[in-house]
């Protein structure tokens, strides 16, 4: 988004609802991104479950959210579909480490009005929250190298397996001494 576009868009503190619900299995980047996003200005809560997601979105509907797709109990489009029904005006944005086309639009066509893959930084979640509706995405100004992202993804997938390499070697169909190398190196710039 560009500035004159930022300038033209909405901004949080002419916002009267500032209700902002993160869900997301990930503490340490759901934690990370309430108290970023706290700082801008939004009121935050919490969740880290489909379950806990629409029980939060019923007790007190959110004026925007931030949800990731894949969470322990279930699919975070459920959570999509539910707050559209509690607050049709609610403001959306999926977040997920497996972006891929399909999932996509399937969270498009359930309510969410964009798409950002892991790891998302506050800026670029706030961009997408206040952006106008019929704006179009602006590619970001300092965007991850592919090494780095294929790091992150490694690095996801082996957490995700409880730090088990042959298991994440596994996953990843790669050898596991070329996993063991590329975990033992310094994250890529």
């Amino acid at each position: 988004m560009t500035k004159d576009q930022k300038a033209e868009g909405i901004k949080i503190v002419d916002i009267v609802d500032k209700s902002l619900l993160i869900v997301d299995d990930d503490n340490p980047l759901r934690d990370r991104l309430a108290r970023a996003m706290e700082k801008k200005g939004f009121t935050v809560q919490q969740a880290e479950s489909v379950k806990k997601g629409i029980d939060s979105a019923r007790n007190t509907p959110p004026a925007f959210a931030v949800i990731d797709l894949r969470l322990g109990d279930g699919n975070g489009l459920e959570v999509v579909k539910e707050i559209r029904k509690i607050k049709k005006d609610s403001r959306i944005i999926m977040l997920t480490g497996y972006g891929n086309i399909p999932t996509a639009v399937a969270a498009v066509k359930a309510g969410a009005i964009d798409y950002i893959p892991k790891p998302a930084d506050a800026d670029d979640v706030e961009n997408a929250l206040l952006a106008l509706p019929n704006s179009q995405a602006t590619p970001p100004q300092n965007p991850m190298s592919a090494d780095r992202v294929k790091w992150e993804h490694i690095h996801r997938v082996f957490e995700l397996c409880n730090r088990n390499v042959s298991e994440t070697a596994r996953r990843l169909k790669m050898h596991r001494r070329t996993l063991q190398r590329i975990l033992s190196k310094r994250s890529p710039k």
